[in-house]
């Protein structure tokens, strides 16, 4: 019998999903598919492991109104299949697909702010990625520049203090070069800490590790059972 956890996400799982996230359960406090992806492409990238309970939280709200237990098991369900889809992707350096909506007010132009500003909240729900870089903050800082410059903060920074910023040419052209970059952006970043883990420099990774037993989920983020991921003989990622 195969593992429901294997079970492939389909286009029809990522519509019901898409439902479900707009409906009234929810009392507008969840997160639209778009940013529920961006928000899963960061937890599952950081150096440490994210709590189900808190990125779940973050992204569906405190208290949603399920109308039983089945409507509840659905949600959750599909929410974690969306989840070790983006892992699954991540970690095999597969090609995906951003999800994005365009703005209200122009339906022309595709909201990227909406993806980057979720992937920036994910990355604050656990302990600072910062830290966890140490003397490869800077080159993390340099990863996560395009983020800040699509959900606006970066230029936001520069003129609050005052700071001299690109002509409006420049700004475009930065823009749209950060919007066709992003996905290979992700995949830079979650191979930044993956590199990482793997060297064995994150205290906090090894120690979780040596307590997880083989059914459980993967501490490395990937949405795999421990045995299928990094207890896997001889795997290293």
């Amino acid at each position: 019998m195969s593992d429901p956890q294997d079970a492939k996400f389909t286009e029809t799982d990522l519509d019901r999903l898409e439902e479900l996230l707009d409906s009234a359960i929810f009392k507008d406090e969840a997160m639209q598919l778009d940013e529920l992806q961006a928000l899963i492409c960061a937890v599952v990238s950081g150096p440490e492991v994210i709590p189900t309970s808190v990125w779940l939280t973050a992204a569906l709200g405190e208290a949603p109104a399920y109308e039983n237990a089945e409507q509840a098991n659905e949600v959750l369900g599909l929410v974690m299949g969306f989840y070790n889809d983006i892992a699954d992707a991540l970690l095999q350096d597969e090609a995906w697909e951003l999800i994005l909506y365009p703005f209200a007010d122009d339906p022309e132009e595709l909201d990227f702010a909406a993806w980057a500003d979720a992937y920036i909240y994910g990355t604050q729900l656990g302990s600072d990625w910062y830290e966890f870089a140490g003397e490869q903050a800077e080159d993390l800082s340099e990863l996560l520049q395009s983020l800040f410059l699509l959900n606006g903060m970066l230029k936001e920074d520069a003129e609050k203090n005052q700071e001299r910023w690109m002509s409006a040419a420049d700004e475009a052209l930065a823009i749209s070069r950060a919007q066709e970059e992003l996905p290979e952006l992700v995949s830079a970043i979650y191979d930044f800490w993956r590199v990482r883990r793997s060297a064995g420099e994150s205290e906090t990774f090894r120690g979780g590790e040596a307590e997880v037993g083989g059914n459980e989920t993967c501490p490395c983020g990937s949405g795999k059972k421990f045995k299928q991921c990094c207890g896997s003989p001889g795997r290293l990622h």
